[in-house]
């Protein structure tokens, strides 16, 4: 395939400049400007749109095994490609956990057979995701598992924790904290504050977060053991972090679309729809999010894409499950919360770091790297819940009109994804 007339933006190089691409064989072959096609080759004219390598989402709940009526790997990852996302981490809290070689197993087999993008699993911390014993991490890492996570749950025993980072040194697989004191958090459905106040709704406080990120990140250094933050979500949460690397720490980590946009404020209106852990903050976290973006704090985005069926998310906030949907309108939103942000450092964060942090291919259009590509461009559109390929239909941001948008996804060399208003030739 050869991709034509596009500004190919790309922080590995770095590259920001109108150029063609071709494909050959799953790999970038060639660079350069007015390429010729070869005979019999696919042409995509990408004139006013941005080439960049594929996004890849270290932040994915894709459901399998265990709970197939919430999100399939089929599903899953055809709602990645609509986002424009070549491959995603898968997190661990399935049914069973992702905590053994041969659940690893069975999960590959379903990668295989159904699978539309690239699927990186992401292991326990613990057996079982109870925070009580650690897994064998380097069978974990043998069967595939780039990363470990108890995500959903924290490791709330710190000597858990701390011996499990010490077992798992001689891997490469990074920490991936969800960082909620349970017992500050308790039976709260939303961030704690004015809004939970005014609508008598039972809250937890920001420091809930702050307290297990400050810890997790001393654990990371004390140990030696590489870091990541997931979903980060407070002012606090980011001063302990910077704290950190200002005292020798290396640790990184994530923002949502969610966060870097919506505020508790989203409840009133929402109701379920925004239920989310951790919660939506209060409106000077999400700038402080925004900021920390800009000033080059914050190292990646993750989506944390966590759909449920539509009954499980309806009736009132006390009863409905937490999370939602955010793979297919990831790109969109992000774009809205900081449409200053520079398309290297924007492609960066979707691209070029997720894979740094996991160590997995992609994130660059280098030649004789992997042919995963994005195309996007700054076109309207409208979400609409009615059209997504994922089975999780509730989001906040229904309704919400996005000014950038996925054009073409492209995994392995074949283009697994195009919007109905552009085709190739």
């Amino acid at each position: 395939m050869l991709i034509r007339n596009g500004r190919l933006v790309d922080p590995s190089q770095p590259l920001d400049a109108v150029r063609d691409l071709r494909l050959d064989r799953g790999l970038v072959v060639e660079i350069g400007e007015h390429l010729q096609p070869h005979a019999g080759e696919a042409t995509f004219d990408a004139s006013g749109t941005i080439v960049a390598p594929g996004f890849i989402d270290m932040h994915v709940h894709l459901r399998e095994p265990g709970f197939p009526e919430k999100e399939t790997i089929a599903t899953g990852t055809r709602a990645a490609l609509r986002g424009g996302f070549t491959a995603v981490a898968c997190m661990p809290n399935t049914n069973p956990a992702l905590d053994d070689p041969a659940v690893l197993a069975t999960l590959a087999q379903l990668v295989a057979r159904d699978a539309r993008c690239r699927v990186y699993p992401v292991g326990a911390i613990t057996r079982g995701r109870k925070g009580e014993a650690p897994v064998d991490f380097a069978a974990l890492a043998r069967a595939g598992a780039v990363a470990f996570s108890d995500d959903g749950n924290t490791v709330m025993n710190a000597r858990v924790l701390r011996d499990a980072a010490i077992d798992a040194l001689a891997v490469d697989g990074v920490f991936i904290s969800h960082a909620e004191d349970e017992h500050l958090k308790g039976n709260a459905v939303m961030h704690e504050g004015a809004v939970s106040r005014a609508l008598g709704l039972p809250g937890s406080p920001a420091v809930a977060e702050d307290v297990i990120v400050a810890r997790d990140l001393l654990i990371g250094a004390e140990t030696g053991k590489r870091w990541h933050i997931a979903h980060l979500s407070t002012h606090g949460a980011l001063e302990a972090l910077q704290h950190a690397r200002a005292h020798g720490g290396a640790a990184t980590c994530e923002v949502t679309p969610h966060h870097l946009l919506l505020t508790d404020e989203t409840i009133r209106t929402a109701g379920a729809a925004g239920k989310v852990n951790p919660p939506l903050r209060e409106a000077d976290d999400a700038r402080a999010l925004r900021d920390a973006v800009r000033d080059g704090v914050i190292d990646a985005f993750a989506t944390d894409h966590a759909q449920h069926t539509q009954a499980e998310k309806s009736g009132d906030l006390l009863h409905a499950a937490v999370g939602f949907t955010g793979l297919e309108v990831a790109l969109g939103a992000y774009a809205h919360a900081l449409p200053d942000l520079p398309l290297l450092r924007f492609v960066d964060l979707l691209s070029t770091a997720p894979a740094r942090i996991l160590g997995v291919a992609g994130g660059t259009l280098r030649v004789g790297s992997p042919a995963d590509v994005t195309i996007f461009a700054e076109r309207p559109w409208r979400v609409d819940p009615a059209r997504f390929a994922s089975k999780g239909t509730t989001t906040p941001f229904a309704g919400m009109t996005f000014a950038r948008r996925v054009v073409a996804t492209i995994v392995d060399g074949e283009m697994r994804y195009r919007d109905d208003e552009r085709t190739p030739s």
